[in-house]
C-alpha cells in the first residue's frame, strides 16, 4: 500500500490545476502489478478538465489493461487537507472497469494516514446495462 501511495505522491507533482489549485496524484495497480499513474489536468472551460484517477485508468486501457486491483488517491490544496475522495464520474468510470466488490479505493493523506474503501461502498447503485 505504501508504495502505491508513493507513486500517486509523485504523479500530484505533475497536476496542471491552475484554476482549483487542488492539485491530485493517482496510482492504478493491475492485477498483473503494473501501476499506472495519472494527475488531474484542468482547462480554462471546465468540462474539458479530467481527474487523476479517469487519467491513470484511460492510460492503462489505452495500453490494454482491463484487471485492477486498487487506485490510490493523494491531493488537495495543501498536505494538511483531508484525502481526496473519488467524484462521481470517476466513481462511474470505475464501475465500467473494475469490479465493484474486490476494487479498492484508498484515499490518502500520506504513506501512513488514508482510509481504503471498495468500490461498491462509494457507488452502491452505479448505472450499468
Amino acid at each position: 500500500m505504501k508504495e502505491l501511495i508513493q507513486q500517486a505522491m509523485k504523479a500530484r507533482l505533475k497536476s496542471y490545476a491552475p484554476y482549483s489549485g487542488y492539485f491530485v496524484g493517482a496510482a492504478l495497480l493491475c492485477r498483473d502489478g503494473t501501476v499506472y499513474t495519472g494527475c488531474n489536468i484542468e482547462n480554462a472551460a471546465y468540462s474539458p478538465t479530467n481527474c487523476a484517477e479517469r487519467t491513470a485508468i484511460f492510460k492503462a486501457v489505452s495500453e490494454g489493461k482491463r484487471d485492477f486491483v486498487r487506485i490510490a488517491l493523494v491531493g488537495g490544496r495543501s498536505d494538511t487537507e483531508k484525502a481526496p475522495s473519488p467524484c462521481g464520474v470517476c466513481r462511474q468510470v470505475m464501475a465500467e472497469f473494475c469490479d465493484p466488490d474486490e476494487f479498492e479505493v484508498v484515499m490518502a493523506k500520506s504513506e501512513t494516514d488514508y482510509q481504503v474503501f471498495k468500490l461498491a461502498e462509494l457507488l452502491p447503485h452505479a448505472f450499468s446495462f
